[in-house]
């Protein structure tokens, strides 16, 4: 299984659901202030803190997805970047150690 891939239509899950619920408060405020039960700029306060409350509540999301995916990626046993550059840079100084021995032999 692609892990980007079920990670990115997660992702886009979270995107989804977060812009059908703005859609949803924007028509319940809308009808509020139909209704006569708030003005518009009532409306607009309300609508902008329950707004960013999202934002922050989908930044805690986020947060929580990667330290998730961090703890799958190392029960897998998969390699952090890191780990995979420090094994490319000795890698490369046992093929010039290699070389250098292979240059020396026929000298």
């Amino acid at each position: 299984m692609d892990s980007s891939n079920w990670l990115q239509q997660l992702m886009m899950l979270g995107i989804g659901t977060t812009s059908i619920m703005a859609e949803k408060l924007k028509q319940a405020s809308d009808e509020l202030v139909k209704d006569g039960k708030l003005n518009p700029e009532q409306a607009k306060a309300v609508m902008d803190d329950i707004v960013q409350q999202l934002k922050s509540e989908q930044g805690n999301w986020d947060a929580q997805m990667q330290r998730q995916v961090r703890n799958m990626m190392h029960d897998l046993g998969v390699a952090r970047q890191s780990e995979v550059d420090e094994l490319r840079g000795r890698i490369d100084r046992l093929e010039r150690q290699l070389r250098d021995l292979e240059n020396k032999l026929w000298r």
